[in-house]
């Protein structure tokens, strides 16, 4: 038995089709464009390419994108004062501060600072809370595209026994609770669990959170499983040439797509859903901020 293989790209161009529809209505009937704006302190590599990357699909699909990129050595009175500009800023519906921060600036302090209606990361603690006890929130953009991907793939989830292996903040404790909220039965795993192995070989669910490489083999899993691997992980590929690397995720593809019923791939699985789930919350933060229905499908 092969695994179907979840298309987490083609799924994400869908979302952000709708994400675009839905923009083209509140142009048209309310004279609303959602606007999200971007916030990057430093030079890291990799957030400056989130960052392009961010805005020009966030131009694409219609809305208004602005960026504000500081100096490493910002201070943190001068990024609160910025968020604080934003929060008061009736063009911004979504405000994203990219993550990591500098380490003279203080992350929780900064997270908690941005309004938490237009928090479209959805760390806010408010939002945390309000996702814990069922109530309405921004929900964090990579759990809530795991969702709408096992949704798709799976349709209703109710009953089914899920496991979350990581408990990180941003992934690992949201998915869990979205899964709760879907009727799942849900156990969280990580580094701790005794016999890892036999929890997750209960699961008809596997979300794989834990930032190690290759880290569930495909014995671990339950027959006909449904597979989402949350893990980005550059191994050194010395075949592909000298330097070069591989992304793998924290699931080996190889020996789960041989036992799983479905499973997304990596590169090319939750990766691009989280941008499109980060458009998607803008779009439902300005809805939700001029009293619109909220756009159906796109949220949780």
């Amino acid at each position: 038995m092969t695994a179907q293989i979840i298309d987490g790209k083609a799924f994400s161009a869908k979302v952000r089709g709708q994400v675009a529809e839905h923009v083209t209505r509140l142009k048209a009937d309310h004279g609303l464009t959602p606007g999200l704006a971007v916030v990057l302190v430093g030079e890291d590599p990799a957030s400056q390419v989130y960052v392009r990357s961010k805005g020009k699909q966030t131009i694409e699909a219609g809305m208004a994108s602005f960026e504000h990129k500081l100096d490493a050595s910002t201070s943190e009175a001068d990024l609160l004062a910025l968020i604080d500009q934003l929060n008061t800023d009736p063009a911004v519906h979504g405000i994203l501060v990219q993550l990591p921060l500098p380490d003279h600036l203080d992350e929780a302090l900064v997270i908690n600072s941005i309004a938490p209606e237009k928090d479209v990361d959805g760390f806010h603690i408010s939002n945390v809370g309000l996702l814990a006890t069922g109530q309405k929130s921004m929900v964090p953009c990579t759990p809530l595209g795991c969702l709408m991907l096992l949704r798709d793939q799976l349709g209703n989830l109710s009953g089914l026994n899920a496991v979350v292996i990581g408990r990180s903040n941003i992934v690992g404790k949201p998915m869990a609770q979205l899964l709760l909220r879907d009727s799942c039965t849900v156990t969280i795993a990580h580094s701790r669990t005794k016999d890892l192995a036999a929890v997750v070989r209960g699961a008809d669910i596997v979300v794989a959170a834990v930032g190690r490489p290759e880290f569930v083999p495909g014995d671990w899993l339950k027959p006909g499983a449904t597979v989402i691997d949350v893990g980005i992980n550059r191994l050194d590929a010395p075949e592909k040439g000298e330097g070069k690397t591989r992304l793998v995720g924290d699931v080996d593809f190889a020996s789960a797509s041989e036992v799983a019923g479905a499973i997304t791939p990596v590169p090319g699985g939750v990766g691009p859903m989280t941008i499109a789930c980060l458009l998607a919350n803008t779009v439902t933060a300005c809805c939700r901020a001029n009293g619109i229905a909220e756009p159906e499908g796109l949220t949780a």
